[in-house]
């Protein structure tokens, strides 16, 4: 006990001026980090005597009350690493509800549940009934004592009231329907958790869970999604789906959005797998990639230039077969920036007849 506690004084002053000035730099917040991992092994394989435990969590509690020096997931590690029974968490659950502030009341209602005390877990959980994962707790909570029918009541209200993340709760229901044979609203929760952020991946793993008939029920519902959407994953569905007419269009819409423009590398890959059939299409959004070709920037910038022209060389060239449109396009840009030597490196690095350009 008394060597932990050695190491609780000796990290302590640095945890202190965290707390003061709200963080530090990375390598303080590093030792510290790692001192109180430290504490929390030693403490799983110790138990403290009754004093130094309270001295311990008066003080780990001192600063969770604070939550100004970021360290609060160590802190709840180490405090809940000096339990050792139900009796240690019943007092540290008391302790942490003192502090009358959400999160560590969450932890209290946690440790109530796992040590099996119902009435103040229910108490707790009354106090706060606005997420979804507010209504999935409780419902599981239901559910494993056995009031079965109260479980499924509170899931359904949470769907209907519940606000945030509510996969849990959609899965619980999904599970739930599966279990007492009803296919139709196993699939309908499932159809909900699958399409809430529909991604190529959910869109099959969907398509896999049905029959041919129920896929026919479905399917129209996706569709609507996907004409609505404004994402690189229904770009993909409609791929996958090789509806490359609304491919294209779809690729056109969202492509005007300067982010997919720039940094998306997978509207890079469908562009190459839809080059052959739309070329002009594939033509115009590489020509827009470029940005602006007759302004001094970075030699990072130039390269990002350059690999977009580059992208328009492989169109017009290989693609097209048009070398006389490739030259009247990128002699221009040569010669405007002629007067930019940096320019000029890092194009020739990527353009393979750069230099011969004249």
């Amino acid at each position: 006990s008394s060597a932990l506690l050695s190491l609780w004084r000796e990290l302590e002053p640095e945890l202190s001026e965290l707390d003061e000035y709200g963080g530090g730099d990375y390598g303080q917040e590093d030792d510290v980090s790692e001192y109180l991992s430290e504490l929390c092994d030693k403490l799983d394989e110790t138990t403290l005597s009754r004093n130094d435990r309270d001295e311990l969590l008066e003080e780990v509690i001192r600063y969770l009350k604070s939550g100004n020096a970021g360290m609060d997931d160590f802190l709840y590690d180490v405090a809940y690493a000096t339990c050792k029974n139900d009796d240690d968490l019943r007092d540290l659950a008391e302790r942490f509800e003192e502090l009358k502030n959400s999160w560590p009341t969450d932890h209290a209602r946690r440790i109530y549940r796992r040590i099996g005390d119902h009435k103040k877990y229910l108490e707790l959980r009354a106090l706060k009934m606005e997420y979804g994962m507010d209504y999935y707790d409780l419902a599981t909570f239901y559910w494993e004592t056995g009031e079965k029918d109260k479980a499924l009541d509170i899931a359904i209200k949470g769907m209907t009231v519940g606000e945030g993340r509510m996969d849990e709760l959609r899965l619980f229901l999904a599970e739930r329907a599966k279990e007492s044979g009803d296919r139709n609203a196993y699939l309908d929760y499932l159809f909900l958790q699958k399409t809430d952020r529909l991604t190529l991946s959910s869109y099959k793993e969907f398509k896999k869970e049905c029959s041919n008939k129920e896929w026919e029920e479905y399917e129209p519902r996706i569709v609507d999604l996907l004409e609505k959407s404004d994402n690189v994953q229904s770009l993909k569905i409609y791929m996958h789906r090789k509806e490359y007419d609304k491919a294209i269009q779809y690729f056109i819409k969202i492509s005007n959005h300067s982010y997919y423009r720039y940094m998306d590398s997978e509207i890079l890959q469908i562009a190459s797998r839809l080059e052959n059939r739309y070329p002009e299409e594939i033509l115009t959004f590489h020509k827009s990639s470029t940005g602006n070709l007759d302004t001094s920037t970075s030699r990072k910038d130039y390269r990002f230039k350059a690999e977009a022209v580059k992208r328009v060389r492989h169109v017009l060239v290989d693609v097209m077969k048009k070398p006389a449109d490739w030259r009247k396009y990128v002699l221009p840009i040569k010669m405007k920036n002629m007067g930019r030597p940096a320019f000029q490196e890092e194009f020739a690095k990527v353009i393979p007849e750069w230099k011969e350009l004249k």
